[in-house]
């Protein structure tokens, strides 16, 4: 009775054969997709954030600041809210470039990347400059981890941006 229903099946229609060659070309096409090239990504990540570094540092255009996080992006930096969403992040940036004396940079370092190439954490140090507790500016030393995104229109852009102050250097020991 096997054989007899494997001959039923028609093997040989028209929708079979359709059905089969778009498979075997699907999977064809996957084989011949461009392999995620790490070296090349770090260096176009490393670029990129290098670029919003100098933008930040010369503090004159939030939009264009502010168009290197996501919309969905989440700033956490030491004694502040959280500030989360690209609205929020916007009013954040804007606020900050207000602030007499105010004066940020940074730079990043050793971009790992997901397995699929579409996430990407680097590690990074700050310097930024603020008013103190008696109003003299005084400069704050972070580090911090930035989590990015390959959005779909080929751009890196920033999750995640988690900072914290870096500790003290400790001082020298007395010579003995």
């Amino acid at each position: 009775m096997g054989i007899k229903m494997l001959s039923r099946i028609p093997f040989g229609s028209p929708s079979i054969t359709r059905r089969f060659s778009i498979i075997a070309s699907a999977l064809a096409l996957s084989a011949c997709a461009p392999k995620f090239d790490a070296s090349s990504e770090s260096a176009k990540l490393l670029r990129r954030d290098a670029e919003w570094a100098d933008l930040a540092s010369a503090g004159k255009n939030v939009d264009s600041i502010v168009s290197y996080w996501t919309d969905d992006a989440v700033i956490i930096e030491p004694g502040q809210p959280v500030v989360e969403g690209k609205a929020a992040i916007r009013n954040y940036v804007a606020e900050s470039l207000k602030t007499p004396g105010f004066k940020i940079h940074w730079v990043s370092e050793k971009p790992s990347f997901s397995p699929d190439g579409k996430f990407a954490y680097m590690r990074g140090t700050d310097e930024m400059t603020v008013p103190g507790p008696k109003g003299a500016p005084m400069t704050l030393h972070l580090r911090g981890y930035s989590i990015w995104r390959l959005e779909p229109d080929g751009q890196w852009r920033c999750v995640v941006d988690i900072a914290n102050e870096a500790p003290s250097a400790s001082p020298a020991a007395p010579a003995t």
